[in-house]
Protein backbone atom coordinates (compact mmCIF):
# COMPACT_ATOMS: atom_id res chain seq x y z
CA UNK A 1 0.00 0.00 0.00
CA UNK A 2 1.52 3.69 -1.39
CA UNK A 3 0.64 6.56 0.31
CA UNK A 4 1.05 9.16 -1.95
CA UNK A 5 1.14 12.90 -0.21
CA UNK A 6 1.14 16.73 -1.99
CA UNK A 7 2.02 19.78 -0.87
CA UNK A 8 -1.57 20.84 -0.20
CA UNK A 9 -2.10 18.16 2.24
CA UNK A 10 0.97 17.95 3.57
CA UNK A 11 0.84 21.64 4.28
CA UNK A 12 -0.78 22.85 7.58
CA UNK A 13 -4.53 24.70 6.81
CA UNK A 14 -4.02 28.17 8.16
CA UNK A 15 -6.95 29.30 10.26
CA UNK A 16 -7.20 32.66 8.40
CA UNK A 17 -5.41 32.96 5.49
CA UNK A 18 -4.27 36.75 5.08
CA UNK A 19 -3.91 37.10 1.62
CA UNK A 20 -7.02 35.52 0.40
CA UNK A 21 -8.65 37.82 3.36
CA UNK A 22 -7.26 40.98 1.73
CA UNK A 23 -7.93 39.82 -1.95
CA UNK A 24 -12.06 39.48 -0.81
CA UNK A 25 -11.81 42.70 0.96
CA UNK A 26 -10.62 44.28 -2.28
CA UNK A 27 -12.56 42.94 -4.15
CA UNK A 28 -15.81 44.21 -2.47
CA UNK A 29 -14.20 47.77 -2.86
CA UNK A 30 -17.66 49.30 -3.63
CA UNK A 31 -18.50 48.56 -0.29
CA UNK A 32 -16.34 49.70 1.66
CA UNK A 33 -16.02 52.85 -1.03
CA UNK A 34 -19.49 53.71 -0.49
CA UNK A 35 -19.66 53.43 2.70
CA UNK A 36 -16.83 56.05 2.91
CA UNK A 37 -18.08 58.26 0.53
CA UNK A 38 -21.79 58.44 2.76
CA UNK A 39 -19.66 59.03 5.30
CA UNK A 40 -18.33 62.20 3.60
CA UNK A 41 -21.75 63.16 2.68
CA UNK A 42 -23.06 62.80 6.27
CA UNK A 43 -20.73 64.95 7.47
CA UNK A 44 -20.88 67.41 5.22
CA UNK A 45 -24.35 67.07 5.10
CA UNK A 46 -23.70 67.53 9.34
CA UNK A 47 -21.72 71.03 9.06
CA UNK A 48 -24.02 72.57 7.02
CA UNK A 49 -27.84 71.43 8.79
CA UNK A 50 -26.26 71.85 12.50
CA UNK A 51 -24.11 74.23 12.38
CA UNK A 52 -21.89 74.75 15.53
CA UNK A 53 -23.52 77.54 18.15
CA UNK A 54 -22.04 80.71 19.11
CA UNK A 55 -18.61 79.74 20.94
CA UNK A 56 -16.49 82.13 23.13
CA UNK A 57 -13.25 81.22 24.78
CA UNK A 58 -11.13 82.69 28.24
CA UNK A 59 -7.31 81.55 29.02
CA UNK A 60 -6.94 81.97 33.07
CA UNK A 61 -3.57 81.27 34.31
CA UNK A 62 -3.70 79.99 37.60
CA UNK A 63 -0.90 79.77 40.06
CA UNK A 64 -0.70 77.21 42.98
CA UNK A 65 0.50 76.99 46.09
CA UNK A 66 2.49 73.26 45.28
CA UNK A 67 3.70 74.53 42.11
CA UNK A 68 6.64 72.21 40.77
CA UNK A 69 8.46 72.46 37.60
CA UNK A 70 8.42 68.62 36.97
CA UNK A 71 4.42 68.72 37.19
CA UNK A 72 3.05 66.30 34.92
CA UNK A 73 -0.30 68.49 35.01
CA UNK A 74 -1.99 66.89 37.84
CA UNK A 75 -2.84 70.52 39.43
CA UNK A 76 -4.31 71.94 36.14
CA UNK A 77 -5.95 68.69 35.87
CA UNK A 78 -7.73 69.13 38.93
CA UNK A 79 -8.49 72.54 38.36
CA UNK A 80 -10.28 71.70 35.20
CA UNK A 81 -12.13 69.08 37.26
CA UNK A 82 -12.92 71.82 39.46
CA UNK A 83 -14.64 74.14 36.84
CA UNK A 84 -16.89 71.38 36.66
CA UNK A 85 -18.89 71.85 39.27
CA UNK A 86 -22.28 72.91 40.30
CA UNK A 87 -20.62 75.94 42.75
CA UNK A 88 -18.81 77.47 40.18
CA UNK A 89 -21.62 77.22 37.85
CA UNK A 90 -23.91 78.77 40.19
CA UNK A 91 -22.03 81.92 41.05
CA UNK A 92 -21.26 82.20 37.57
CA UNK A 93 -25.34 82.00 36.24
CA UNK A 94 -26.06 84.74 39.55
CA UNK A 95 -23.69 87.06 38.79
CA UNK A 96 -25.66 86.47 35.08
CA UNK A 97 -28.81 86.74 37.01
CA UNK A 98 -29.93 83.51 35.17
CA UNK A 99 -32.15 81.33 36.25
CA UNK A 100 -30.69 78.49 34.65
CA UNK A 101 -30.06 75.47 36.60
CA UNK A 102 -26.43 74.82 37.29
CA UNK A 103 -26.21 70.91 35.59
CA UNK A 104 -27.59 72.57 32.52
CA UNK A 105 -25.36 75.04 32.37
CA UNK A 106 -22.37 72.57 32.92
CA UNK A 107 -23.82 70.93 29.44
CA UNK A 108 -22.21 73.89 27.80
CA UNK A 109 -18.64 74.57 28.99
CA UNK A 110 -15.41 73.12 29.67
CA UNK A 111 -12.14 73.49 30.55
CA UNK A 112 -9.08 72.46 29.13
CA UNK A 113 -5.34 72.66 31.10
CA UNK A 114 -2.51 73.67 27.76
CA UNK A 115 0.03 74.04 30.34
CA UNK A 116 0.88 73.30 33.89
CA UNK A 117 -0.86 76.83 35.11
CA UNK A 118 -2.91 77.73 31.83
CA UNK A 119 -6.54 77.21 31.99
CA UNK A 120 -8.45 77.28 28.29
CA UNK A 121 -12.56 78.20 29.43
CA UNK A 122 -14.69 77.23 26.36
CA UNK A 123 -18.30 77.80 26.55
CA UNK A 124 -21.24 78.33 24.23
CA UNK A 125 -24.18 80.52 23.76
CA UNK A 126 -27.33 81.44 21.74
CA UNK A 127 -25.33 84.38 20.24
CA UNK A 128 -21.30 85.86 20.29
CA UNK A 129 -22.32 88.00 23.26
CA UNK A 130 -24.28 86.02 25.55
CA UNK A 131 -21.49 83.31 25.00
CA UNK A 132 -18.83 86.07 25.97
CA UNK A 133 -20.73 87.02 28.89
CA UNK A 134 -20.92 83.36 29.97
CA UNK A 135 -17.68 82.50 29.69
CA UNK A 136 -16.45 85.84 31.53
CA UNK A 137 -18.87 85.03 34.32
CA UNK A 138 -17.49 81.94 34.75
CA UNK A 139 -14.01 82.85 34.74
CA UNK A 140 -14.17 85.06 36.85
CA UNK A 141 -16.51 82.72 39.32
CA UNK A 142 -13.42 80.42 39.16
CA UNK A 143 -10.69 82.58 39.50
CA UNK A 144 -13.09 83.66 42.81
CA UNK A 145 -13.31 80.47 44.41
CA UNK A 146 -9.81 79.78 43.24
CA UNK A 147 -8.36 82.56 46.12
CA UNK A 148 -11.26 82.05 48.30
CA UNK A 149 -9.51 78.31 48.38
CA UNK A 150 -6.11 79.64 48.51
CA UNK A 151 -6.98 82.23 51.48
CA UNK A 152 -8.61 79.64 53.65
CA UNK A 153 -5.97 77.25 53.31
CA UNK A 154 -3.49 79.93 54.35
CA UNK A 155 -5.62 80.84 57.24
CA UNK A 156 -6.23 77.62 58.36
CA UNK A 157 -2.76 76.73 58.49
CA UNK A 158 -1.66 80.06 60.21
CA UNK A 159 -4.22 78.93 62.88
CA UNK A 160 -3.03 76.02 63.62
CA UNK A 161 0.28 77.40 63.50
CA UNK A 162 -0.95 80.65 65.89
CA UNK A 163 -2.79 77.45 68.07
CA UNK A 164 0.39 75.41 68.26
CA UNK A 165 2.05 78.90 69.67
CA UNK A 166 -0.70 79.55 72.48
CA UNK A 167 -0.29 75.79 73.78
CA UNK A 168 3.14 76.31 73.99
CA UNK A 169 2.98 79.68 76.00
CA UNK A 170 0.51 78.17 78.32
CA UNK A 171 3.29 75.23 78.67
CA UNK A 172 6.20 78.62 79.44
CA UNK A 173 4.29 79.75 82.06
CA UNK A 174 3.63 76.80 84.32
CA UNK A 175 7.64 76.21 84.02
CA UNK A 176 8.16 79.97 85.10
CA UNK A 177 5.71 79.38 88.27
CA UNK A 178 7.93 76.12 88.54
CA UNK A 179 11.39 78.07 88.37
CA UNK A 180 10.02 80.04 90.61
CA UNK A 181 8.85 77.35 93.28
CA UNK A 182 12.37 75.83 93.04
CA UNK A 183 14.43 79.13 93.62
CA UNK A 184 12.99 79.22 97.32
CA UNK A 185 14.47 75.84 97.33
CA UNK A 186 18.27 75.15 98.51
CA UNK A 187 20.44 71.43 98.04
CA UNK A 188 22.27 70.14 95.11
CA UNK A 189 18.67 68.27 94.09
CA UNK A 190 17.41 71.87 93.86
CA UNK A 191 20.01 73.28 92.15
CA UNK A 192 19.75 70.26 88.86
CA UNK A 193 16.06 70.82 89.21
CA UNK A 194 16.42 74.26 88.49
CA UNK A 195 18.54 73.55 85.54
CA UNK A 196 16.47 71.30 83.91
CA UNK A 197 13.62 74.28 84.05
CA UNK A 198 15.64 76.19 82.71
CA UNK A 199 16.32 74.31 80.08
CA UNK A 200 13.16 73.98 79.35
CA UNK A 201 11.91 77.25 79.64
CA UNK A 202 14.98 78.12 77.00
CA UNK A 203 13.75 75.38 74.47
CA UNK A 204 9.64 76.46 74.65
CA UNK A 205 10.63 80.05 73.93
CA UNK A 206 12.45 78.86 70.59
CA UNK A 207 9.63 76.81 69.73
CA UNK A 208 7.22 79.58 70.00
CA UNK A 209 9.50 82.09 67.94
CA UNK A 210 9.40 79.87 65.81
CA UNK A 211 5.49 78.52 64.95
CA UNK A 212 5.28 82.65 65.30
CA UNK A 213 7.43 83.25 62.46
CA UNK A 214 5.75 80.11 60.37
CA UNK A 215 2.16 81.42 61.26
CA UNK A 216 3.64 84.99 59.10
CA UNK A 217 5.18 83.65 56.39
CA UNK A 218 1.66 81.11 55.69
CA UNK A 219 0.15 84.50 55.02
CA UNK A 220 2.96 85.98 53.47
CA UNK A 221 2.58 83.79 50.47
CA UNK A 222 -1.05 84.27 50.19
CA UNK A 223 -1.09 88.12 48.10
CA UNK A 224 1.40 86.63 45.77
CA UNK A 225 -1.06 83.65 44.66
CA UNK A 226 -3.66 85.46 44.98
CA UNK A 227 -2.06 87.98 42.17
CA UNK A 228 -0.89 85.55 40.11
CA UNK A 229 -4.39 83.92 39.18
CA UNK A 230 -5.97 85.76 36.79
CA UNK A 231 -7.39 86.17 33.33
CA UNK A 232 -4.78 86.62 31.13
CA UNK A 233 -6.91 86.06 27.68
CA UNK A 234 -10.12 88.79 27.67
CA UNK A 235 -13.25 86.56 26.65
CA UNK A 236 -13.69 86.29 22.86
CA UNK A 237 -15.94 85.03 20.57
CA UNK A 238 -14.30 81.88 18.46
CA UNK A 239 -14.71 82.60 14.30
CA UNK A 240 -15.77 79.69 13.01
CA UNK A 241 -15.66 78.75 9.40
CA UNK A 242 -18.57 76.98 7.55
CA UNK A 243 -16.42 75.47 4.77
CA UNK A 244 -13.64 74.58 7.25
CA UNK A 245 -16.25 72.96 9.62
CA UNK A 246 -17.66 71.34 6.54
CA UNK A 247 -14.10 70.31 5.18
CA UNK A 248 -13.22 68.74 8.96
CA UNK A 249 -16.54 66.70 9.26
CA UNK A 250 -16.37 65.10 6.20
CA UNK A 251 -12.70 64.52 6.54
CA UNK A 252 -14.21 62.95 10.18
CA UNK A 253 -16.82 60.80 8.03
CA UNK A 254 -14.97 59.81 6.08
CA UNK A 255 -12.39 57.91 7.71
CA UNK A 256 -15.47 56.77 10.14
CA UNK A 257 -17.27 55.80 7.16
CA UNK A 258 -14.11 53.92 5.46
CA UNK A 259 -13.01 52.13 8.66
CA UNK A 260 -16.66 50.62 9.12
CA UNK A 261 -17.11 49.46 5.77
CA UNK A 262 -13.62 47.43 5.90
CA UNK A 263 -14.60 45.97 9.12
CA UNK A 264 -17.85 45.09 7.58
CA UNK A 265 -15.99 43.24 4.27
CA UNK A 266 -13.52 41.77 6.21
CA UNK A 267 -16.55 40.18 8.85
CA UNK A 268 -18.75 39.34 5.54
CA UNK A 269 -15.44 38.18 3.64
CA UNK A 270 -14.43 35.71 6.74
CA UNK A 271 -18.45 34.81 7.47
CA UNK A 272 -19.16 33.83 3.75
CA UNK A 273 -15.91 31.92 3.16
CA UNK A 274 -16.11 32.62 -0.65
CA UNK A 275 -13.08 31.05 -2.35
CA UNK A 276 -11.44 33.74 -4.22
CA UNK A 277 -7.87 32.62 -4.98
CA UNK A 278 -7.20 30.43 -7.87
CA UNK A 279 -5.77 27.67 -5.25
CA UNK A 280 -8.54 27.53 -3.15
CA UNK A 281 -11.29 27.33 -6.24
CA UNK A 282 -8.93 24.67 -7.24
CA UNK A 283 -8.58 22.76 -4.33
CA UNK A 284 -12.32 22.87 -3.46
CA UNK A 285 -13.53 21.97 -6.54
CA UNK A 286 -10.66 18.86 -7.47
CA UNK A 287 -9.76 20.54 -10.70
CA UNK A 288 -7.13 22.72 -12.20
CA UNK A 289 -7.77 26.14 -13.37
CA UNK A 290 -7.24 25.92 -17.27
CA UNK A 291 -8.03 29.35 -18.11
CA UNK A 292 -9.28 32.37 -17.36
CA UNK A 293 -11.48 35.52 -18.12
CA UNK A 294 -12.37 38.96 -17.07
CA UNK A 295 -16.65 39.19 -16.41
CA UNK A 296 -18.08 40.60 -19.59
CA UNK A 297 -18.74 44.31 -18.72
CA UNK A 298 -22.65 44.97 -18.45
CA UNK A 299 -21.03 49.01 -19.63
CA UNK A 300 -19.30 49.81 -23.00
CA UNK A 301 -15.63 50.25 -22.27
CA UNK A 302 -12.85 51.55 -24.40
CA UNK A 303 -11.28 50.52 -27.72
CA UNK A 304 -8.52 49.27 -25.63
CA UNK A 305 -9.92 47.57 -22.91
CA UNK A 306 -12.12 46.21 -25.94
CA UNK A 307 -9.31 44.92 -27.82
CA UNK A 308 -8.05 43.18 -24.28
CA UNK A 309 -11.09 41.25 -24.28
CA UNK A 310 -11.02 39.75 -27.72
CA UNK A 311 -7.51 38.63 -27.29
CA UNK A 312 -8.46 36.96 -23.89
CA UNK A 313 -11.49 35.52 -25.49
CA UNK A 314 -9.37 34.16 -28.55
CA UNK A 315 -6.82 32.54 -26.56
CA UNK A 316 -9.68 30.67 -24.27
CA UNK A 317 -11.90 29.99 -27.15
CA UNK A 318 -8.69 28.11 -28.50
CA UNK A 319 -7.52 26.46 -25.34
CA UNK A 320 -11.30 24.57 -25.10
CA UNK A 321 -11.43 23.74 -28.58
CA UNK A 322 -7.28 21.74 -28.13
CA UNK A 323 -9.60 20.11 -24.91
CA UNK A 324 -13.21 19.34 -26.95
CA UNK A 325 -11.10 17.93 -29.97
CA UNK A 326 -9.38 15.75 -27.98
CA UNK A 327 -12.67 14.06 -26.44
CA UNK A 328 -14.71 11.98 -28.01
CA UNK A 329 -17.62 12.31 -25.87
CA UNK A 330 -19.97 15.62 -25.56
CA UNK A 331 -18.77 18.32 -23.35
CA UNK A 332 -20.71 20.76 -21.86
CA UNK A 333 -19.98 24.52 -19.88
CA UNK A 334 -21.57 24.48 -16.23
CA UNK A 335 -21.36 28.12 -15.07
CA UNK A 336 -21.73 28.87 -11.18
CA UNK A 337 -22.52 32.68 -11.65
CA UNK A 338 -21.29 33.96 -14.69
CA UNK A 339 -24.32 32.57 -17.16
CA UNK A 340 -23.48 35.59 -19.53
CA UNK A 341 -19.59 34.95 -19.94
CA UNK A 342 -20.70 31.54 -20.11
CA UNK A 343 -22.95 31.67 -23.08
CA UNK A 344 -20.56 34.01 -25.05
CA UNK A 345 -17.49 31.45 -24.54
CA UNK A 346 -19.88 29.01 -26.10
CA UNK A 347 -20.78 30.32 -29.03
CA UNK A 348 -17.05 31.36 -29.38
CA UNK A 349 -16.44 27.62 -28.84
CA UNK A 350 -19.06 26.44 -30.94
CA UNK A 351 -17.96 28.97 -33.89
CA UNK A 352 -14.36 27.26 -33.93
CA UNK A 353 -15.44 23.89 -33.79
CA UNK A 354 -18.12 24.66 -36.98
CA UNK A 355 -14.77 24.90 -38.87
CA UNK A 356 -14.73 20.89 -38.36
CA UNK A 357 -18.16 20.29 -38.68
CA UNK A 358 -21.95 21.14 -37.64
CA UNK A 359 -22.17 21.85 -33.93
CA UNK A 360 -25.16 22.52 -32.04
CA UNK A 361 -25.46 23.93 -28.20
CA UNK A 362 -27.98 22.88 -26.15
CA UNK A 363 -29.22 25.05 -24.01
CA UNK A 364 -29.71 23.57 -20.08
CA UNK A 365 -29.32 27.51 -18.50
CA UNK A 366 -32.50 28.66 -16.68
CA UNK A 367 -32.01 32.00 -17.64
CA UNK A 368 -33.03 33.35 -21.23
CA UNK A 369 -29.54 34.23 -21.93
CA UNK A 370 -29.13 31.76 -25.02
CA UNK A 371 -32.79 31.08 -25.53
CA UNK A 372 -34.02 34.83 -26.01
CA UNK A 373 -30.73 35.79 -27.83
CA UNK A 374 -31.18 37.45 -31.40
CA UNK A 375 -28.87 35.17 -33.81
CA UNK A 376 -26.71 36.52 -36.22
CA UNK A 377 -25.73 35.00 -39.58
CA UNK A 378 -23.24 32.28 -39.18
CA UNK A 379 -23.83 31.51 -35.17
CA UNK A 380 -24.01 27.62 -34.34
CA UNK A 381 -27.70 26.44 -34.00
CA UNK A 382 -29.07 26.28 -30.37
CA UNK A 383 -31.65 23.97 -29.05
CA UNK A 384 -33.03 23.66 -25.76
CA UNK A 385 -32.59 20.69 -23.54
CA UNK A 386 -35.92 19.14 -24.14
CA UNK A 387 -35.10 18.72 -27.72
CA UNK A 388 -31.76 17.82 -27.55
CA UNK A 389 -32.60 14.08 -28.61
CA UNK A 390 -33.59 15.17 -31.88
CA UNK A 391 -30.11 16.01 -32.42
CA UNK A 392 -28.48 14.09 -35.33
CA UNK A 393 -25.70 11.71 -33.89
CA UNK A 394 -23.28 13.31 -36.13
CA UNK A 395 -23.59 16.73 -35.80
CA UNK A 396 -21.03 17.89 -31.86
CA UNK A 397 -22.66 18.58 -29.26
CA UNK A 398 -21.90 21.43 -26.92
CA UNK A 399 -24.18 21.90 -23.49
CA UNK A 400 -24.56 25.08 -21.42
CA UNK A 401 -25.38 24.60 -18.45
CA UNK A 402 -25.38 25.55 -14.67
CA UNK A 403 -24.69 24.56 -11.09
CA UNK A 404 -26.04 27.02 -8.95
CA UNK A 405 -28.17 26.07 -5.88
CA UNK A 406 -31.30 24.11 -7.30
CA UNK A 407 -29.76 22.25 -9.93
CA UNK A 408 -30.89 18.79 -11.24
CA UNK A 409 -28.20 16.83 -10.83
CA UNK A 410 -29.20 13.88 -13.02
CA UNK A 411 -29.59 16.02 -16.02
CA UNK A 412 -26.45 17.29 -16.40
CA UNK A 413 -25.40 14.06 -17.30
CA UNK A 414 -27.70 15.25 -20.93
CA UNK A 415 -25.56 18.14 -21.66
CA UNK A 416 -22.41 16.07 -21.91
CA UNK A 417 -20.52 13.11 -19.91
CA UNK A 418 -17.28 15.12 -19.64
CA UNK A 419 -17.09 19.07 -18.36
CA UNK A 420 -15.61 22.42 -18.11
CA UNK A 421 -16.49 24.26 -14.64
CA UNK A 422 -16.99 28.18 -15.60
CA UNK A 423 -16.49 29.70 -12.06
CA UNK A 424 -16.82 33.23 -11.05
CA UNK A 425 -14.12 34.33 -8.46
CA UNK A 426 -16.17 34.84 -5.14
CA UNK A 427 -19.69 33.71 -5.92
CA UNK A 428 -19.75 30.39 -4.50
CA UNK A 429 -18.90 29.84 -1.04
CA UNK A 430 -16.16 26.64 0.09
CA UNK A 431 -19.53 24.40 0.81
CA UNK A 432 -21.06 25.40 -2.52
CA UNK A 433 -17.95 24.28 -4.53
CA UNK A 434 -17.30 20.73 -2.44
CA UNK A 435 -20.77 19.97 -3.07
CA UNK A 436 -20.72 20.54 -7.29
CA UNK A 437 -17.70 18.41 -7.20
CA UNK A 438 -19.48 15.73 -4.93
CA UNK A 439 -22.38 15.76 -6.85
CA UNK A 440 -20.49 15.72 -10.45
CA UNK A 441 -18.42 12.86 -9.15
CA UNK A 442 -21.19 10.76 -8.29
CA UNK A 443 -22.69 11.46 -11.82
CA UNK A 444 -19.68 10.08 -13.35
CA UNK A 445 -19.05 13.35 -14.89
CA UNK A 446 -15.52 14.23 -15.26
CA UNK A 447 -14.02 17.72 -14.92
CA UNK A 448 -11.83 18.65 -17.78
CA UNK A 449 -10.74 21.44 -15.61
CA UNK A 450 -12.07 25.28 -14.70
CA UNK A 451 -12.48 28.82 -16.15
CA UNK A 452 -12.05 31.17 -13.67
CA UNK A 453 -14.37 34.75 -14.89
CA UNK A 454 -13.51 37.78 -13.14
CA UNK A 455 -9.95 36.59 -11.04
CA UNK A 456 -8.65 39.28 -9.29
CA UNK A 457 -5.87 40.84 -11.45
CA UNK A 458 -2.84 40.58 -8.05
CA UNK A 459 -3.81 36.91 -7.59
CA UNK A 460 -0.84 35.62 -8.14
CA UNK A 461 -1.66 31.92 -6.81
CA UNK A 462 -0.95 28.51 -8.42
CA UNK A 463 -4.78 27.05 -9.86
CA UNK A 464 -3.01 23.77 -10.76
CA UNK A 465 -3.74 20.73 -8.74
CA UNK A 466 0.14 19.28 -9.16
CA UNK A 467 0.18 15.29 -8.44
CA UNK A 468 -3.34 15.12 -8.17
CA UNK A 469 -6.23 13.60 -9.75
CA UNK A 470 -7.57 15.69 -12.92
CA UNK A 471 -10.91 15.23 -11.65
CA UNK A 472 -13.28 14.91 -8.52
CA UNK A 473 -11.49 12.57 -6.17
CA UNK A 474 -14.77 10.61 -5.77
CA UNK A 475 -15.28 9.65 -9.28
CA UNK A 476 -11.10 9.05 -9.91
CA UNK A 477 -11.07 6.18 -7.31
CA UNK A 478 -13.97 4.41 -7.64
CA UNK A 479 -13.21 0.60 -9.21
CA UNK A 480 -15.62 0.04 -12.27
CA UNK A 481 -19.07 -1.41 -11.59
CA UNK A 482 -19.34 -5.10 -11.37
CA UNK A 483 -21.46 -8.14 -9.93
CA UNK A 484 -21.69 -10.00 -6.82
CA UNK A 485 -22.85 -13.29 -5.90
CA UNK A 486 -26.92 -11.88 -5.73
CA UNK A 487 -26.62 -10.96 -9.56
CA UNK A 488 -26.82 -7.19 -8.53
CA UNK A 489 -24.21 -4.88 -9.69
CA UNK A 490 -22.24 -2.72 -7.27
CA UNK A 491 -19.39 -0.26 -6.77
CA UNK A 492 -16.51 -0.77 -4.76
CA UNK A 493 -14.76 2.38 -3.50
CA UNK A 494 -11.30 2.45 -2.76
CA UNK A 495 -10.48 4.39 0.56
CA UNK A 496 -8.16 7.88 -0.78
CA UNK A 497 -4.88 6.66 1.43
CA UNK A 498 -4.71 3.67 -0.85
CA UNK A 499 -4.73 5.23 -4.23
CA UNK A 500 -1.35 5.78 -5.51
CA UNK A 501 -1.01 9.20 -8.02
CA UNK A 502 0.51 7.84 -10.57
CA UNK A 503 4.30 9.58 -11.54
CA UNK A 504 4.74 12.06 -14.89
CA UNK A 505 6.42 9.38 -16.92
CA UNK A 506 4.08 6.72 -16.17
CA UNK A 507 1.38 8.71 -17.19
CA UNK A 508 3.46 9.54 -20.48
CA UNK A 509 4.13 5.93 -21.35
Amino acid sequence: MTTSTTPESSAATPLLDLQALVVAVRRRRRLWCSLALLGLLVGAALAVLRPPPPTATAKVLVAHQADQPNDPGTLIRTDAALLQTTGIAAKALQSLGSSEKPEDFMRDYGGIGLTNNLLEITVTGHSDAEAQARVKALADAFVTDHVRRIQEAADAEAKALLDQRDRMGDELAKVNQEIGDASQQSGPKAAANLDSLYASRAELTSRITLFGQRAAEARVGTPRLVAGTQIVDAPRAVRQSLPKTAATDAAIGLVLGLVLGLAVAAVGAVVADRPVLRREIAANLGASVIAELRRVPRRSVGRWQRGRTRAARARLTATLARSVRGSAEAVSLLELGCASSTSAIALDLAGELAAEGPVVVVDGLPGPQLAKRRPQPGDPTVVRGERAAAVPGQERRLGVGSVAPGTAWTDLRYLGTRTVLVVRAGHGSAAWLHTVARQLADQRIPVIGVVLIDPDPRDRTDGTLWGGPHTARRGRNERPARRNRTGRRWTERRPMWTVRVPDSDQEAR
